[in-house]
């Protein structure tokens, strides 16, 4: 088994022993040679003598053989004293991006032009470490609550939602669309049977933006699930999730975290989060803002400043700058989400939600339609005929139970557990209006 760099810091070899890794930095001292080695599991310094220094570039992939020795000025406080030293892949000199650098002193176009060295450096690996342990934690989570994970196609006919743009395809002699969501599917695999489903996939969204908050394809974390009474379900599953995300970050990214000088929310207090009916958190957010020298006064919609100011009322009042938003009006929300009579017998609102998480929306989610003569009622009214809707009809109209899911942006919650400036910093190879490589 390959020795990893860790091992020799935590002083599991003594003698003799073999590492492999990339040459992250070299530096000459007084006839002596210190190589820092970097592998998955972090670095190790490496000493070599002046006869036996040989080629070395950075970047480049070296096996070294040497003696552990305990040194307090070497990172982690071990070095390797190197006897043997193998060059395995030789790095050309002039590289285009410095992997040792100063990550905040580097732009961001430059880090994504040259991301398959950018991501050689370790903070930026580690963004992809915790984004990792998110996918994992979700997944168990929902798994421990009898959710069954499915995976469905990404290529179809039309899409769901309404409003959003669509990416078309050529497929054979016709057009298909990438899917901007799993909707469809999702429910109809709750009305399968399965009663529970996630999906964790990518999600394509043709929007025009070119906003630190926006990706055109984005990894969506899914889920739906049936027989809920209302969203409000949906929003303490989702607690549920959150806090179990944010424990297993604490647990195995500590350090990772530690990197971007960032915290994780506790945990315990995820469950403390409020709920806000919107036109609540309207008034909440304008008082916010008429209180703020930033802002703009009145607020006119669950937009990005109110976003920011509805977050920081709740890290103030509830410890935790995480709230959920719901009853939204049915104008805000597509045509298949379930309607709720507030008492003037309009059903004007919707039994929906955002969940925003330090100043960004990062999940949305409600309870759906699911009578079949009421949904055929709603279509004439967001301009919908049956025979557009043929499948998601078929669906109803042999019986679906009372159901509701969310999807929740990876990469949002990505950001916003690392407090990072742009939600293109988490996602490997963002894909944006402009950008296409690498």
């Amino acid at each position: 088994m390959r020795i990893l760099a860790k091992d020799i810091l935590e002083g599991k070899f003594t003698e003799e022993a073999e590492v492999s890794g990339w040459v992250h930095r070299i530096r000459e001292l007084g006839g002596i040679t210190f190589v820092i080695l970097r592998d998955r599991s972090g670095v190790l310094q490496l000493v070599l003598q002046d006869t036996e220094k040989p080629n070395l570039t950075l970047e480049s992939v070296i096996r070294a053989r040497g003696i552990p020795a305990l040194n307090e000025k070497a990172p982690g406080g071990t070095e390797l004293r190197v006897t043997s030293l193998e060059i395995i892949s030789r790095a050309a000199p002039d590289l285009p991006y410095q992997v040792n650098g100063d990550v905040a002193k580097t732009g961001l176009e430059s880090i994504l032009d040259n991301r398959t060295l950018s991501l050689r450096n370790p903070k930026i690996r580690s963004i992809f470490k915790v984004q990792a342990t998110i996918i994992e934690a979700f997944a168990a989570y929902l798994r421990g609550q009898d959710f069954t994970e499915i995976k469905t196609s990404k290529l179809v006919a039309g899409g769901t939602e309404g409003g959003t743009e669509l990416f078309e395809v050529e497929y054979f002699d016709r057009k298909v669309c990438l899917a901007q969501s799993p909707q469809y599917y999702k429910e109809t695999m709750v009305a399968s049977g399965l009663e529970r489903v996630f999906e964790i996939a990518p999600a394509y969204r043709a929007e025009k933006h070119d906003t630190p908050r926006h990706l055109n394809e984005y990894v969506s974390l899914d889920v739906e699930m049936g027989f809920i009474e209302s969203e409000k379900d949906l929003i303490e599953l989702e607690k549920g999730v959150l806090a179990h995300v944010f424990e297993e970050v604490i647990r195995k990214n500590s350090n990772d975290v530690a990197a971007w000088n960032s915290t994780v929310p506790d945990p315990a207090l995820v469950s403390k989060a409020p709920t806000v009916p919107y036109d609540e958190a309207m008034k909440i957010a304008t008082s916010e803002a008429a209180k703020s020298k930033g802002g703009s006064g009145k607020i006119f919609d669950i937009n990005p400043e109110a976003e920011r100011f509805l977050c920081a009322w709740a890290g103030r009042e509830h410890g935790i700058e995480l709230i959920f938003v719901n009853q939204f009006p049915r104008r805000h929300r597509p045509f298949y989400t379930y309607p709720l009579d507030l008492g003037d017998g309009k059903a004007s609102s919707t039994m929906s939600f955002d969940c925003l998480f330090r100043g960004l929306e990062i999940t949305t989610g409600g309870k759906r339609q699911h009578d079949y003569n009421a949904f055929l009622e709603v279509l004439p009214r967001f301009g919908l005929k049956p025979e557009d809707m043929e499948n998601y009809i078929t669906l109803l109209k042999y019986g679906c139970p009372p159901h509701g899911g969310f999807a929740i942006g990876c990469e949002r919650l990505t950001q916003k557990i690392l407090g990072l400036a742009n939600v293109k910093e988490a996602s490997l190879f963002p894909r944006d209006r402009k950008r296409v490589l690498p």
